[in-house]
């Protein structure tokens, strides 16, 4: 049975609760707001709502209850909300109802001759461990967490970090970065994509589907740099505005650029990681370490010249180190 992991099973290492920093702007900066008992962090901008990351457990909706793959989940966020307020993410979905808006899971994970499945909570959950911070400096919102990955529900397999930083963007649009560390606690952990070629990673199911407009680009092998975003756009299920959410790969990502795997009629678009046919073991001493970056826009969303230099904004750091260690040679 699916044990249910609220508030008292999780230890709160350090919150902290704070409204939008004094250098930012009333419309411009991000707060952050803890909901101790419901055990999930609200980031809004201007008193206006911009995402919710699902720390503790979110039950099973009465109307879902007794159906397949709906199980109760946390370590996601949902909803993602657009700069007009229209939710942008689907949970508990009736077609899938596995599917939780921004999620980071694996469809096949390996351990002990078996495989069990993250991705749609079967055998293989991630459960609360500790909620680090969660507070607002700067004009910008950070939320860092932990949890622990549990083959049936019991033995820990592997300790997972994530990082969620929110800040604003121009044109009303904001940016949440991601950045995940997956660090195996037994031998023998191996993360995969659904048959090895398919999706997995980090998992973003839309709303996004009146008008929708799909972009993916990636440069081919060679190219310097060799950018990789995507963009979804569209006025979400039953919203009246419409938004745009770009995805940006980070080039320090192992095995870069992931593949890119939309399913229209799902306002389905990810980037994927390990490669196709690859079973990638986790460490207990080197941690997987992935990060990637949305763009929330209003309307219909950036071109495709903006989306490259969103890319090369967001990758600017880790050129500019690239170019210095080139130039210690």
């Amino acid at each position: 049975m699916t044990q249910l992991y609220g508030v008292a099973h999780f230890c709160l290492a350090a919150v902290i609760l704070t409204g939008a920093a004094p250098s930012a702007t009333a419309a411009d900066g991000m707060s952050v707001r803890y909901d101790k008992l419901a055990g999930r962090v609200e980031v809004s901008r201007g008193g206006a709502p911009v995402l919710r990351y699902n720390f503790a457990t979110v039950p099973v909706p009465a109307a879902l209850k007794g159906r397949k793959y709906a199980e109760p989940r946390s370590d996601y966020v949902h909803p993602l909300y657009g700069p007009g307020g229209e939710v942008l993410t689907v949970d508990y979905a009736s077609d899938h109802p596995h599917h939780r808006g921004v999620y980071w899971a694996w469809p096949e994970v390996y351990y002990k001759g078996q495989v069990r499945d993250l991705h749609a909570l079967q055998r293989l959950f991630a459960r609360p461990s500790k909620l680090i911070s969660a507070g607002a400096s700067g004009g910008a919102a950070t939320i860092v967490a932990e949890n622990i990955w549990k083959w049936g529900d019991t033995e820990p397999i592997v300790r997972e970090r994530a990082t969620i930083r929110v800040s604003p963007a121009g044109g009303g649009g904001y940016f949440v970065d991601f950045e995940f560390s997956f660090a195996a606690l037994v031998d023998g952990v191996k993360v995969a994509r659904r048959g090895q070629r398919a999706y997995g990673g980090l998992n973003i199911r839309t709303a996004l589907q009146g008008g929708q407009k799909i972009l993916e680009h990636t440069d081919g092998a060679g190219a310097e740099p060799r950018r990789s975003y995507a963009q979804i756009a569209g006025v979400p299920t039953g919203g009246k505005q419409g938004a745009a959410l770009a995805i940006i790969q980070h080039a320090g990502n192992p095995a870069y650029p992931g593949d890119w795997v939309k399913f229209a009629n799902l306002g389905w678009l990810q980037p994927t990681f390990p490669a196709s046919g690859v079973k990638f073991p986790l460490s207990k001493d080197k941690p997987l370490v992935l990060r990637y970056r949305l763009w929330v826009q209003p309307g219909s969303g950036a071109g495709d010249e903006d989306l490259a230099k969103a890319w090369d904004a967001y990758n600017k750091p880790a050129d500019d180190a690239k170019s210095a260690k080139a130039e210690d040679k």
